[in-house]
């Protein structure tokens, strides 16, 4: 699952001591949360109020982060700190008589006026949840979060449109502590009743090597093929991706064997890196399971998360047919082949070996489309894939195997648990001001009403942000902000949701942050920039394909079925001509850059014609009809194909000769 940030060599290395306490309170957490979700009431009788159970976690959580993460890059790995502890023992502390007043803050209300003494309790924690929101977010996140988390104290002094309403530091700090829209708001709730099953799952699958059979299935189909190790990739990154939800995990897992393999057949290793970034990014857009942050959409639109799931089918099927079509005409243009087949795994042995993770991706699918339980599915998944793991003797956990996962879990959780408590308290400062009211008729205001101008506002706000924050932080601040402005232009609610979700998860392949394309450099020894660059090349149908589905909601299957179904062609037909262009060689007609003077040309005018294409017609933001769209596609698509395939075919007769 989506942790949004980098990973690698962050975590501190634990002794056995405090291990143990990881393990106590990672167990106490999924209890817990089994528990509340499933309305057992074990041990309690009863099911907890919602802050009182939303408590619980953060205080197992959160305050482990100062365990886990050290202060600084310069702070020792194999120790923790006498600070580190007292600063987690305190936060414990904190949030245990936080936990134990639960009722009393809600039957009193302290979240509009804590007596004096909460009010102390309340800013100790909001400083010790800043320093954890920095660990485990970033500097970045923490300085957003800090100012915007402060916001209120200065909101009325602020220029027009980000002015609000103020308040006093004590009603601040007792609304960001103690309500139920600031650390206990939408990010937390989301990961407290929805999220937290699939981070489990998510670390069960790559624990029990589902990494390793995607893989191994995918060489064993596509490895043979032209092109074929970038093919795997693309199968074998999407696939996991698709299941474990996170992009840079997604890239360490598939692309220690995919990037070398696509070194040996010739690819470079800037591309061979951009290819497995742009796989392992388009895994997180991917259902049945998407990023931490499609689960947080789900909340915010108050919709079941299969809604969102399904709705993002379409785009991603483009996607990743774009950068197959890209790779293929590589692969073609450059004559690499694929691997033999007697260097393949077979089929047949490795479905023998992995059936299960199928087996358990069907319920999972079951469960989700069929029976509506989102928020059971990812236990029972878990649960048998760890009852199966442990019936082979090849795979079986041993006692360290069962630590490991726990640890694994543990550490996920409360890295997620500090972004999302931090980033709770931007979404609780925009809401006890009101601030994102005013701030959404400003914005209406500056594109002069024009739905497009404030598109592309929307696009490049979310790709920046995306940059310096987290993407679940990026889209929750902007889903706050700019989705009503887009909503009110009469915009489909499901599409600017994931508009900006998408461009969000841009910045995984867009320098000069690009966090995915550099973790697959890092693999493949190549430049980080160059690989950066390459990714943003090779992914570039991301950039477009937001525009198309928010223009016609019809392509996330918001809509007439006949209408999906025509766009979903037309778009295909556009996909495939934009991916030719940009690596200049279209199946059938064969090298489009073989002139050097009219190659550019011929490429452009392809690549418009897709975009015509795949453009959605009518409506009041495109002012053509589908019909218009499509000849002018015809004209400027055939006429540069007809271009191309005489200069190719000169080109033969010329070698003949």
């Amino acid at each position: 699952m989506e942790a949004d940030t980098k990973e690698g060599g962050r975590h501190r290395l634990l002794s056995t001591g405090w291990e143990i306490v990881l393990i106590v309170a990672t167990i106490l957490v999924v209890g817990l949360a089994v528990n509340q979700l499933f309305n057992f009431g074990f041990f309690i009788n009863h099911v907890w109020l919602d802050n009182k159970y939303q408590y619980a976690l953060f205080g197992l959580l959160v305050p482990l982060s100062f365990l886990i993460f050290p202060a600084t890059e310069k702070s020792s790995k194999n120790k923790v700190p006498w600070y580190d502890i007292g600063a987690a023992g305190l936060m414990f502390a904190l949030l245990v008589y936080f936990f134990v007043n639960a009722e009393l803050i809600v039957d009193s209300g302290w979240e509009m006026g804590a007596p004096t003494q909460v009010v102390v309790l309340g800013i100790i924690l909001w400083a010790l949840v800043l320093e954890a929101t920095r660990r485990a977010g970033g500097t970045a996140l923490f300085v957003i979060v800090f100012l915007i988390s402060l916001y209120p104290l200065y909101a009325d002094k602020m220029p027009g449109p980000i002015s609000g309403l103020s308040s006093s530091m004590a009603d601040t700090i007792s609304y960001h502590a103690l309500s139920a829209e600031s650390m206990l708001g939408i990010p937390m709730q989301a990961l407290a009743n929805l999220v937290i099953g699939f981070l489990i799952f998510g670390v069960a699958l790559t624990q029990t090597g589902g990494g390793t059979f995607f893989i191994n299935l995918a060489f064993a189909l596509l490895g043979h093929v032209r092109g074929g190790p970038a093919k795997v990739a693309i199968f074998s990154s999407g696939l996991m991706g698709s299941m474990s939800g996170s992009v840079v995990s997604n890239v360490i897992t598939t692309g220690v064997l995919t990037i070398p393999a696509m070194r040996k057949t010739g690819f470079s290793r800037s591309y061979a890196a951009g290819v497995e970034a742009c796989a392992s990014t388009g895994g997180v857009l991917m259902p049945p399971i998407m990023g931490s942050t499609a689960f947080i959409m789900a909340v915010f639109l108050d919709v079941p998360y299969i809604t969102i799931a399904v709705a993002a089918i379409i785009p991603s099927v483009l996607y990743y047919l774009a950068l197959f079509i890209q790779i293929d005409a590589f692969a073609a243009r450059n004559d690499m082949p694929g691997i033999p087949r007697e260097k393949l795994p077979s089929v047949k042995k490795t479905l023998k070996e992995g059936w299960h993770f199928i087996l358990v991706f069907v319920l999972l699918v079951v469960m989700l489309v069929y029976l509506k339980q989102e928020v059971l599915a990812p236990f029972y998944a878990t649960v048998l894939l760890i009852v199966i793991n442990q019936v082979f003797p090849h795979t079986r956990w041993n006692k360290r195997g069962f630590i490991d996962f726990i640890i694994a879990t543990g550490k996920l959780l409360a890295e997620i648990g500090a972004i999302l408590v931090g980033v709770g308290m931007i979404v609780g400062a925009l809401s006890i001001t009101g601030m994102a009211g005013t701030l959404v008729n400003d914005l209406i205001f500056i594109a002069g009403g024009n739905i497009l101008v404030l598109l592309l506002m929307g696009a490049i706000t979310s790709f920046i942000m995306g940059i310096g924050m987290t993407v679940t932080a990026a889209y929750i601040f902007l889903a706050i902000v700019l989705a009503p402005a887009l909503v009110q232009g009469g915009l489909n609610p499901m599409a600017v949701h994931l508009f900006i979700l998408y461009w969000g998860m841009v910045s995984f392949i867009t320098p000069p942050v690009a966090l995915g394309a550099f973790a697959a450099a890092s693999i493949a020894g190549a430049s980080p920039m160059k690989t950066g660059f390459e990714a943003m090349r090779l992914g570039s149908i991301i950039y477009f394909v937001p525009f198309f589905f928010v223009l016609d909601p019809a392509l996330i299957l918001q809509g007439d079925l006949s209408r999906t179904a025509f766009l979903f062609v037309s778009a295909v037909v556009g996909v495939i001509l934009i991916a030719s262009a940009l690596q200049g060689y279209l199946m059938g007609i064969g090298n489009l850059h073989r002139h050097a003077i009219l190659g550019w040309p011929i490429r452009g005018f392809i690549m418009f014609a897709g975009l015509c294409f795949a453009t959605p017609g009518g409506g009041n933001i495109i002012p053509f009809s589908d019909i218009q769209l499509a000849v002018t596609a015809v004209i400027f698509g055939g006429s540069a194909m007809l271009l191309a395939y005489m200069q190719n075919k000169k080109h033969g007769a010329q070698l003949l000769a």
